[in-house]
């Protein structure tokens, strides 16, 4: 038999009162999800209310599990982020074929060059980021960025336990190869700072 908390998130699809009540319970870690992901406060502003959305169209699908709610949430608010990502690529790609390349004098090929060196580390690390598999960087990134527990990343992720562990361990080790003595100091308050100190612990 279902608990009442299963009740409760099915029913926020035809109940208004459990949808204001499930949105008040959440809104302020699914808009703290968002904005670890998103630079731009109006669209964090419109994912957050995406992912609301998104979670009325699968909430007969919820089943509980660890990390209740919240962690099947988290699920919810990645894969509403991960889909934006792709579209803003697909679109960012496009403008970069029809837009003409401006002229760069000195000056602007200095600044270029600076802000790329200082941000050399932090490329290293999300390229050794992209390198892991999906699987085992959603691990890590809701382990080490988000800050939930083995279990609530696999319930937000609908696997096993022991299986999130086994990703977070393969996770941390494939980074801290591919990351190893080029890190030096982590980029405090970034998610590839949080991932560097990951990788050197």
């Amino acid at each position: 038999m279902d608990g009442p908390d299963v009740e409760a998130v099915r029913g926020i699809a035809g109940d208004p009162e459990l949808l204001e009540a499930f949105y008040r319970r959440h809104i302020d870690a699914v808009g703290r999800f968002v904005a670890r992901r998103v630079d731009d406060p109006q669209s964090a502003a419109d994912l957050t209310v995406e992912v609301f959305i998104a979670a009325m169209g699968s909430a007969a699908a919820y089943r509980g599990g660890p990390g209740g709610e919240l962690a099947w949430l988290y699920g919810v608010a990645r894969n509403v982020v991960a889909n934006e990502r792709r579209r803003s690529a697909r679109e960012a790609d496009a403008s970069r074929r029809m837009a003409g390349r401006r002229v760069l004098d000195e000056d602007d090929i200095q600044r270029l060059e600076e802000r790329l060196d200082a941000a050399a580390e932090v490329r290293r690390t999300h390229r050794a980021l992209a390198r892991l598999s999906e699987e085992d960087r959603a691990v890590l990134e809701l382990v080490s960025v988000d800050g939930m527990s083995v279990a609530e990343a696999a319930g937000a992720l609908g696997i096993r336990p022991v299986a999130a562990r086994v990703r977070l361990h393969r996770a941390r080790r494939r980074l801290a190869k591919e990351v190893g003595s080029s890190v030096t100091e982590p980029q405090h308050g970034t998610r590839a700072g949080h991932v560097q100190a990951e990788a050197k612990a």
